[in-house]
């Protein structure tokens, strides 16, 4: 099954850490994500840019709506993501528990219900 690990965190700038206090947390997530693709089940990973640099657009009633910013005033925002590959929901979460952002903000567990993949186009996951 695929799940998507969601990462939601304060943003560096809202957390009063520096350069300096975030190598030893980024050293934590390399050696993470090899873990992840050792066991071969790492499909992807991805650390968002600061939502300061987040666009929204969406339509309404038939009329666009560009905003800047997030959607939410919450201080923990989407800062990155994992996709994996693992049995069940019970091993996406032994998943969750070992990613770094779990000590200071919140893992969303989300299993993919379709994928897209070129030539086979939208279709469930193995």
């Amino acid at each position: 099954m695929r799940f998507t690990l969601l990462m939601y965190y304060a943003e560096q700038g809202d957390t009063g850490l520096s350069e300096e206090d975030m190598a030893p947390w980024r050293d934590a997530f390399d050696r993470y994500g090899r873990e992840l693709d050792d066991a071969g089940i790492l499909i992807a990973a991805e650390v968002l840019q600061p939502s300061s640099e987040s666009a929204i657009y969406r339509v309404r009633s038939g009329q666009r709506e560009d905003l800047v910013g997030v959607l939410s005033d919450d201080p923990e925002k989407l800062g990155g993501f994992f996709v994996i590959d693992a049995h069940d929901p019970a091993a996406a979460l032994g998943w969750a528990e070992k990613c770094p952002a779990a000590q200071w903000g919140t893992i969303e567990i989300r299993p993919t219900a379709v994928s897209w993949s070129h030539g086979d186009g939208w279709h469930e996951p193995n």
